[in-house]
Order: structure tokens, then C-alpha cells, then sequence
């Protein structure tokens, strides 16, 4: 595939293409564009060629699937796993981002999130009878209502100018401000200003997010989106409303599956709005929104020598039928319906009944759902549909009820987690901390009768093996991980509070030179800890670790100051 040009700009970490001309020269080239974009690429199919650009992944995932026969401007996304080889340390800006972003929208670090804006229209000038290209965004940030609603207003500019355009707009991102978790800014852009909240730890899912702020008062009126990455979750999942709880059993437990959809559009959106079932709890496992049989992985997910990995492959081409069918869930969705009808519900089917290419839409799987569906539900949604009432109160609905039974499954793992934690009084000064206790599953699931997810909700059903299950799944293993993590930097802070205190005068009597130095060096190194990963500790404490730290040095001999305190 020759290389075409068409990618802007490239930034400190090695993107694409070369940066618009003329563009000024930071210290750290393009730093506020990188806070957002890896790049800008332009992908025009050649009749001789094929899709063309350098990056031959990103071409053919550019494009839909010879099946899918998508006239007009069409939108969809793709998630494509990193080049190997050493990546860059991760900038202290992204590390700032991710502590205060709820894990589901941290900064990916091994993947890149495609958004794309595809136009197909018939040009009699060009020899294949059609013009067609796409607009790509590629980012390690999970925005995609923010990045399609930024394709939709400089697409259409872009194929209209061309290239002084797309420099204009990078131009432009670059002189965003970086998305700071808890903050409402305003992005211009083309003329038109987006207010946008990105979203924090600290926010309650149900709260209003956007509030008006003063900032860029001279520009036109803002465009405010409610959200940067919530998606019609209704709209999305109409197809299969009626087995929302078994796809949501699915996704929690990390099972394999496989989207056949008819177009790109409607399989990103079907496997995101799967994967975001989940939240808050961070989805652990690899997705692809959208994936072809081109893509560089196609043969690991292909073979039968082993079991299908843990990811949710959205797929156009019936050839994933007939390659993929030993996989142990195939979800098939048919055209959406036009507005005005009820959308017909997917079946539940055996595998069994999978036939190659003319399978009829459907959820091909044995697994039995431990969860009992709750009817009244799916009874107020699909009235709600057919009555034509906004989507979304539907959403919101729908939303509510799977962030309900995501917190009713985990807030009894978080209480367990919560009693591994050692007592604060454990926690001495001038000792090592404890350790948090290990995690005993037959000891959760013993607490389960007293403290389990019937006290929060009302489905029933076999709550004991699905737990059993998730123990297995990368769900587990992930969460496990991220509240341990959590919990070793809060027995970090508390230890560091100890520290501050006691009394660093009375300890230091009758201690030797070597102990005081051992002392400062482990608060100096505490303090490193403290700012680098943001520790919750106040700034009183670290001032407190500070002053400890002269008062110790002061004890020394001059020699051995000078060396504790480096000009």
C-alpha cells in the first residue's frame, strides 16, 4: 500500500504525518493538542490501490466492509491495539488526568480510539464512479460523543476545503485547554464553540454535569453536549432490550463475544453500548467497536487451536459466521428499524442453530442467565418506545437500572475489601505499615447471606454462582487489583499522617547518626510518593513531612547535611 498524505500533526510521541505549515513551535510541540488528538488522518480509497496511508490497520478499519454498502456520511469508531516496541513515559499531565477520571474514562495505555466520519457519494469524475474518503480521529481518550460531534462539524468543512482547513482545526485543538476531570470548558472550533464537562471520580451518575461558565465570553453562544462519552444507550440496544440482563451477565463475566451487524455504525455502537453496561465498574477486557478481516489480529481471533479470548468483536462481513462459529456467543442485529415501528427483539437461540452466511438475527449462545429478567422493565421501556417518548427519559431508565444491579453486585465486594483494610490504630510511626489482608473468596461469599446484593436489589435469582464466576473473569482480577492498589496508597498516607504526628524531637534522643539518616531518606522518598502519585494526604501533612525532614537534617553534622541537602 503506497502512503498517502493526509495526517496532522505529528507530536512529541511519534504520530502521523507532519504538522500543519507555518504551525508555531512550543517548547513541547503541540503538548495541548496531544492532551486530546495522537492525530488527524485522511484515508481516500483508490480504485488501484485500495485504502491508502501508511498505517494499513487504520486504513481498512477506516472504511466499511464491502457488505455493508453505506451511501452518504456515515459515522463509527474502532479501537486498534498499539505498535509494539518501548513506548514513552506517561507525562505527568496524563497521570494527573487519570487520578481524578472514574477509571472508565482513564487514558488508554496499550490502545487507540479511532473516530470516524466516512462520506460515499456517486462523482462521475472519479474512474470508480464514487467519491470516497474519510476523516480520522485517533485518541487514547474514550470520548466518543465529544469526537463525533467534532467530526460532524469539521468533516463536511474539510471535504469541501481540504487540507487548509484541517490545518486551521488542529491549529485550533491546540490551543484547547487540557481536559481536567471536574471541569466545564469551552473548545472553539469552526466557529462553533462546544462546552463540554469532562467527568470526575467525585460525580454522582445521576447529577446534572453541565453548569454555564463564564470563560470565552466573546464568542458565539456554546454548543453544550451533556456528555463526552454517554451514548443513546436505548437507541443503541433496542434490538435486544428483551436479553439486556443476559448481555449484561455476559459482559460482567468477560465472556467472548461476537456483534454481526450491517453496518460499521450500528456494530461500534452495539459493542460500546454493551461494554458501557458495566459502569462504573471499568470494563476489563479488549473490544473492538469495529474489526475486519484485514485487521493484524484476525488469526489470533480466528483460531480454534485455543479458546476465544476475553473480547467483544464487532463485525460487518457474514465471513466471521462461518470463521468464528466455535465462539460461544454470536449476536446478530438486522437493519434498524425506521422510526415509527417497535423495534423487533433479537431471539434467543442455540448454537446449534447457527448456519453459515444466512444465520437470521438472533443471541446464538447456551449460557443460561443466573439473574431472573425483570419484566416490569422491559414492559415501560418497549411501551415507552412505542408511545415515541423522549429517549432520553428511556435512557435514563435504562441506564439506571443497570447502574442499580452493577453497584447491588460489587457494593458487597467493596464491604468485604473494606474489612481487609487493617485498623488505623495498627498503624504506628516508626514502624512499616501493615499489609492489607488477602482476599478469601469462600469467606465473601459466606458474608453474602447477611450483607449480599438482595439488601439493594430486587431480582432474583442464583446471586452465589455468578459471583463464582466473576471470580474467574478479568473483571475480578481488574477490580481486585485497582482497589488494592487504592487501599496500599491510602495505608501510605495514613502511615505518612503517623508520621506528622508524633513527636520527631523525642525520637530522635539517644538514636544514632545512621538511624536519623535512614529517617530522613524514607520521609524524603514518602514525600516523592506523596506528590508524584497524589496521595490523599492535605498539603498541612506535607508540610508537616517537610519541616520533619529540616528538623532531622538540622540534628546532622555539616558533612552530612551537605550531602542530605544537594545545592
Amino acid at each position: 500500500m503506497d502512503a498517502q498524505p493526509g495526517a496532522w500533526p505529528r507530536g512529541p510521541r511519534g504520530r502521523l504525518g507532519a504538522p500543519p505549515l507555518g504551525a508555531r513551535a512550543p517548547a513541547t510541540p503541540w503538548a495541548r493538542f496531544s492532551a486530546w488528538l495522537e492525530c488527524v488522518c485522511v484515508v481516500t480509497f483508490d480504485l488501484e490501490l485500495g485504502q491508502a496511508l501508511e498505517k494499513s490497520s487504520i486504513c481498512y478499519l477506516s472504511f466499511p466492509d464491502s457488505h455493508s454498502g453505506c451511501l452518504g456520511d456515515t459515522q463509527f469508531s474502532f479501537r486498534i491495539r498499539q505498535c509494539g516496541g518501548r513506548r514513552s513515559p506517561r507525562p505527568a499531565e496524563d497521570r494527573h488526568y487519570d487520578s481524578e477520571a472514574p477509571v472508565s474514562l482513564q487514558r488508554e495505555s496499550a490502545h487507540y480510539f479511532g473516530y470516524v466520519y466516512f462520506r460515499q457519494v456517486k462523482d462521475s469524475s472519479v474512474k470508480r464512479g464514487y467519491f470516497q474518503k474519510s476523516l480520522v480521529l485517533v485518541s487514547r481518550l474514550p470520548f466518543i460523543r465529544l469526537f463525533q460531534a467534532l467530526l460532524s462539524l469539521i468533516a463536511p468543512e474539510y471535504f469541501d476545503k481540504l487540507a487548509p482547513c484541517l490545518e486551521a482545526v488542529c491549529s485550533e485543538i491546540d490551543q484547547w485547554p487540557a481536559p481536567v476531570p471536574g471541569q466545564t470548558l469551552n473548545l472553539p472550533v469552526v466557529g462553533v464553540v462546544l462546552q463540554v464537562h469532562i467527568p470526575s471520580r467525585v460525580d454522582k451518575p445521576e447529577s446534572s454535569r453541565l453548569q454555564q461558565c463564564g470563560q470565552e465570553s466573546l464568542l458565539p453562544a456554546p454548543l453544550a453536549l451533556s456528555s463526552v462519552h454517554e451514548l443513546d444507550l436505548c437507541r443503541c440496544l433496542q434490538p435486544v432490550l428483551s436479553h439486556v440482563q443476559t448481555l449484561w451477565e455476559l459482559m460482567l463475566l468477560g465472556e467472548p463475544l461476537v456483534v454481526l451487524a450491517p453496518s460499521p455504525a450500528v456494530s461500534s455502537e452495539m459493542v460500546l453500548a454493551l461494554t458501557s453496561c458495566l459502569q462504573p465498574l471499568k470494563f476489563c477486557c479488549d473490544y473492538r467497536p469495529y474489526f475486519t478481516i484485514h485487521d493484524s489480529e484476525f488469526k489470533e481471533f480466528a483460531t480454534r487451536t485455543q479458546a476465544p479470548p476475553n473480547v467483544v468483536l464487532g463485525v460487518t462481513n457474514p465471513f466471521f459466521i462461518k470463521t468464528l462459529q466455535h465462539w460461544p456467543h454470536i449476536l446478530r442485529v438486522g437493519e434498524p428499524r425506521m422510526s415509527g415501528g417497535l423495534p423487533k427483539q433479537v431471539k434467543l437461540k442455540k448454537p446449534s442453530r447457527l448456519k453459515t452466511l444466512d444465520t437470521k438475527p438472533g443471541l446464538y449462545t447456551s449460557y443460561t442467565a443466573h439473574l431472573r429478567r425483570d419484566k416490569a422493565l422491559l414492559r415501560r421501556l418497549l411501551r415507552g418506545l412505542q408511545k415515541k417518548r423522549p429517549a432520553g427519559v428511556l435512557t435514563a431508565l435504562l441506564r439506571g437500572h443497570l447502574l442499580e444491579l452493577t453497584q447491588s453486585f460489587i457494593i458487597p465486594l467493596e464491604h468485604y475489601m473494606a474489612s481487609l483494610m487493617p485498623l488505623r490504630k495498627s498503624i504506628t510511626p516508626w514502624k512499616t505499615p501493615p499489609q492489607v489482608r488477602p482476599f478469601h473468596q469462600e469467606d465473601f461469599l459466606c458474608s453474602l447471606e447477611q450483607a449480599g446484593p438482595q439488601l439493594t436489589c430486587i431480582l432474583k435469582g442464583d446471586w452465589l454462582g455468578l459471583y463464582r464466576r466473576f471470580f474467574k473473569s478479568p473483571h475480578f482480577d481488574g477490580w481486585y487489583r485497582q482497589r488494592r492498589k487504592e487501599m496500599a496508597r491510602q495505608l501510605e498516607a495514613l502511615h505518612l499522617e503517623a508520621i506528622c504526628e508524633a513527636n520527631i524531637e523525642t525520637w530522635m534522643k539517644g538514636k544514632s547518626e545512621v538511624e536519623v539518616v535512614d529517617l530522613v531518606l524514607k520521609l524524603q522518598e514518602k514525600l516523592v510518593r506523596a506528590q508524584g502519585h497524589r496521595l490523599p494526604v492535605t498539603e498541612e501533612t506535607l508540610q508537616q513531612a517537610r519541616l520533619y525532614i529540616e528538623t532531622a537534617i538540622g540534628s546532622l553534622p555539616k558533612g552530612l547535611q551537605a550531602a542530605l541537602c544537594p545545592p
